[in-house]
């Protein structure tokens, strides 16, 4: 039926995007905005595929549904009255433009006193937006569950340098950020001392297997507090049997009902930005990573409702 006033047709509703909320191009204070970051770098030896990330992630997502017992039974779509701005306009393996595009878009929904949720991209991605979100946030700690430090020792901007940089720009506070989740095979030795050389605590997957999740969240909340966070979770953190279409996928990991464990045990910590990267929709089968992971940013959305008035 059409709006004789505005001539607007008021039975169509906007198409592809998460979950189905509603497009959007302004963030109110408040307001949680979906963000989706094509970006690759475009160095990976075998896998380039996570610049369509997003557009996998929006499909599956039409799968999930808001409400979630295990951490609120409101609708946290309506809660945070989410919006989805679409994507940010970048050119996969020009970093320098890409980057400032990224940090930019950022930046805008943070002045506006909005939470930036993304999905990359690569892991890449979240350097810039911990620029953005570091200006806001000048006490900013960082939690980053991967299978991967992403801290090395290696020139440039790329997946495996993203928190050495983070490190020397002074974007955290690295003696209140977690690693956790390292494991699996390293392209270069001294990886997980050179991570705790620049100050970062790190937990690796065995250490969360040794003294199980309740113990290993029990630390981070306890050194955390009441900081504001920077939740950036790289899907190869699960099991490839479990999340396939990643870049590096890492045997080893936890299943996708353990991932969820740990991320329940993070409710009430203060999230201002929550980063999800490294779907490959390529590499995946039958879209169960993409769908996976959004599955994993309800969790995130949750955790940003449940933790906004922390600190």
């Amino acid at each position: 039926m059409s709006n004789a006033n505005t001539n607007e047709i008021d039975w169509m509703v906007p198409s592809g995007t998460f979950m189905g909320i509603p497009n959007g191009r302004t963030v109110r204070p408040g307001q949680a905005a979906i963000i989706g970051i094509p970006f690759d770098c475009g160095t990976h030896p075998t896998r380039i595929g996570s610049r369509q990330g997003p557009a996998a992630i929006r499909q599956q997502s039409g799968l999930v549904r808001p409400h979630y017992p295990p951490l609120s039974d409101t609708n946290v779509l309506i809660d945070l009255n989410c919006v989805d701005l679409g994507d940010v306009a970048v050119t996969s393996s020009e970093v320098d433009k890409s980057f400032s595009a990224i940090e930019h878009a950022l930046d805008s929904v943070l002045f506006s006193g909005g939470y930036p949720v993304t999905m990359g991209g690569d892991g890449s991605i979240s350097l810039p937006q911990l620029r953005a979100v570091h200006r806001h946030y000048p006490d900013l700690v960082l939690l980053h569950i991967d299978a991967h430090t992403d801290a090395y020792d290696v020139p440039g901007y790329n997946t495996s340098s993203t928190f050495m940089r983070a490190a020397e720009e002074r974007l955290i506070d690295v003696e209140r950020s977690y690693h956790v989740g390292a494991r699996g095979s390293l392209a270069l030795p001294g990886i997980y001392e050179h991570t705790r050389n620049l100050g970062y605590r790190l937990i690796l997957g065995d250490d969360i297997r040794r003294r199980g999740v309740g113990d290993v969240m029990a630390e981070v909340r306890g050194t955390i507090g009441k900081r504001p966070v920077y939740l950036c979770f790289d899907m190869d953190y699960i099991d490839p049997s479990c999340a396939p279409g990643v870049a590096t996928p890492t045997w080893g990991g936890p299943s996708a009902d353990a991932a969820f464990d740990l991320l329940h045990v993070l409710a009430g910590l203060k999230i201002v930005s929550f980063d999800v990267n490294t779907v490959s929709p390529p590499h995946d089968l039958g879209g169960m990573t993409a769908c996976l992971a959004a599955h994993v940013m309800l969790i995130g959305l949750h955790l940003i409702a449940l933790g906004r008035n922390a600190g």
